[in-house]
């Protein structure tokens, strides 16, 4: 069986937790829109406290019909609110709180014959049912990420899946190397259908990189399931 970066049983390093000190960061644009809903949620809660606790005589001074457009546009910002929280909850619910389930046998072959999308839905069911959060990313502008992981304790990494029939090289591996630093993600894996390069495996050695082939994710799959067979795998504390 293939190595993984290490001497150990690829399959059983897998399973492990990666090590890594410091914690992921969200992308910018998350953070960006979460930003704006949280000023936007600060500014009308401060508004309600100004208009209702304060009670401003300037307020009480305008005419009826602008003190019920007040109170209606005040009505519209806590509507506008309420959706997007709840939007911006439902979204990370769905995109990351999926239950894991068993994800079949496939080999190295099967595996290739996958599509690119259903090749990284594949993988993404690999990490559920090890227990982390996963969010599907794989479209234009994400610099290569596929897939974004959570553990338990927070921790972010990044997923790239490569259906390739070639051996991986060091290329890919420098590329996701600089990826991980520009997602500033504490841990990379390299997820591939192929054979990855001796000179790939040398270049990842010692750093927050996981380089897994095809011969390695068959039996990932193949040990994971084997493990939820008496009840659901969770990702180690």
């Amino acid at each position: 069986m293939s190595r993984i970066a290490s001497q150990d049983s690829p399959a059983r390093l897998w399973l492990r937790p990666w090590q890594a000190a410091r914690p992921g960061r969200p992308s910018r644009a998350y953070r960006t829109g979460l930003l704006l809903i949280i000023l936007a949620t600060l500014w009308w809660l401060g508004w309600l406290a100004y208009h209702w606790l304060s009670r401003p005589g300037w307020l009480s001074s305008l005419s009826p019909l602008l003190q019920e457009l007040i109170l209606l546009v005040e009505l519209a910002g806590l509507a506008t609110l309420l959706l997007l929280w709840g939007g911006l909850g439902w979204r990370w619910w769905v995109r990351t709180r999926r239950p894991a389930r068993p994800v079949a046998t496939l080999d190295v072959a099967d595996l290739y014959a996958l599509s690119p999308k259903a090749f990284e839905s594949y993988v993404a069911g690999l990490f559920r049912q090890k227990g982390y959060r996963v969010a599907l990313r794989g479209r234009s502008g994400d610099h290569g990420v596929d897939l974004e992981l959570t553990d338990k304790r927070g921790r972010r990494a990044i997923v790239q899946c490569k259906r390739y029939q070639s051996t991986v090289g060091e290329e890919i591996t420098r590329e996701l190397y600089g990826t991980l630093i520009h997602e500033r993600a504490a841990h990379a894996f390299l997820v591939t259908t192929a054979e990855i390069s001796d000179a790939a495996r040398a270049w990842a050695e010692g750093k927050p990189l996981t380089l897994i082939d095809g011969a390695t994710l068959v039996a990932i799959a193949r040990v994971l399931n084997q493990r939820l067979r008496p009840g659901r795998e969770t990702a180690h504390e």
